[in-house]
């Protein structure tokens, strides 16, 4: 076995059991809370019990065997989740302990062991400019690893971002609902910010989160690197966008420069989660210098709440 394909496995089986711990009961029962099955199936009638719903009582059995029975239910439990991760060039940036696209890995490997945990399948959808890698919905421990693996390790051939195009690959290839997991830093368009429902760009990306919203159980995860936010006193200091190419030069140095950088980023953060807000879209941010798990579970819970 080569070197590269040791280091390879050596860093998903990290990955796996550290987002094992971190699937705590406390973060698969808020799962389970949170994402119901597809209804309930009737099981069987039992005799009645002090404490028993009265709306439960199964009158045609009553009847017939003269003594009071009420219908019990189970959970139509089995789900798919539908992780849906941006490998286009912006997550190959990383000021931290880890990438964006290794936080992404990270994140999905959580959710995948949540669902595990629930009975529930994990699929894959990897995306840039097109989707550009796929892999069904399956269960398994082995199936996982293989998702941690290809979000890691996936080499794609284009470098940008089209969430609208991924989003609307998806809605076709799910015959029946889900829950979809977007996980992307949402950097897009000619100027690589976040999207923006005026603009053409962030239009199609706005309709496209909506129509999957309405057939699925949507949930965004935008992923963020403090430099984003940000920067560091160093000068002046030559920026790339990693998907256009284009260049830019900044005066760090200037304290006019670096507020209006961190006013301008926090004004367009602030727009975006305004316009998912109007169409009840749910987004949860993910720093890559922050634990995450604390967070996950109580965004779960206040949806669930909701």
């Amino acid at each position: 076995m080569s070197d590269k394909i040791t280091d390879m496995l050596k860093k998903v089986r990290q990955i796996e059991i550290r987002t094992n711990k971190q699937v705590s009961d406390a973060l698969a029962g808020a799962y389970h809370s949170l994402f119901k099955g597809r209804g309930m199936d009737f099981e069987e009638a039992r005799e009645y019990q002090p404490g028993d719903e009265i709306r439960s009582i199964d009158w045609n059995v009553t009847a017939r065997t003269g003594k009071a029975h009420v219908k019990k239910y189970r959970e139509e439990r089995e789900l798919t989740m539908m992780l849906v991760v941006d490998l286009s060039a912006s997550g190959m940036f990383g000021s931290a302990d880890l990438s964006k696209r290794e936080l992404a890995a990270e994140l999905a490997s959580t959710l995948a062991f949540s669902a595990a945990r629930n009975g529930d399948k994990v699929g894959l959808a990897l995306f840039t400019d097109e989707i550009e890698h796929i892999i069904p919905p399956r269960k398994g421990r082995r199936h996982i690893l293989r998702l941690i693996r290809d979000i890691l390790y996936f080499e794609p051939q284009k470098r940008g971002t089209n969430i609208a195009a991924a989003l609307d690959d998806v809605n076709r290839m799910l015959k029946r609902k889900a829950i979809v997991v977007l996980i992307s830093d949402f950097l897009q368009g000619p100027d690589g910010r976040l999207p923006n429902p005026e603009d053409r760009y962030g239009d199609a990306v706005f309709k496209a989160l909506d129509i999957t919203n309405r057939r699925h159980d949507l949930v965004c995860f935008e992923l963020v690197d403090p430099r984003e936010l940000t920067l560091p006193k160093l000068g002046v200091i030559t920026l790339e966008d990693s998907e256009t190419g284009d260049i830019v030069s900044l005066n760090t140095g200037s304290a006019s420069v670096l507020k209006a950088y961190s006013q301008a980023n926090a004004e367009r953060l602030k727009n975006f989660r305004r316009a998912l807000a109007r169409s009840h879209i749910d987004l949860l941010e993910v720093q890559s210098d922050k634990p995450f798990i604390t967070p996950l579970r109580k965004f779960f819970e206040r949806r669930t709440r909701r």
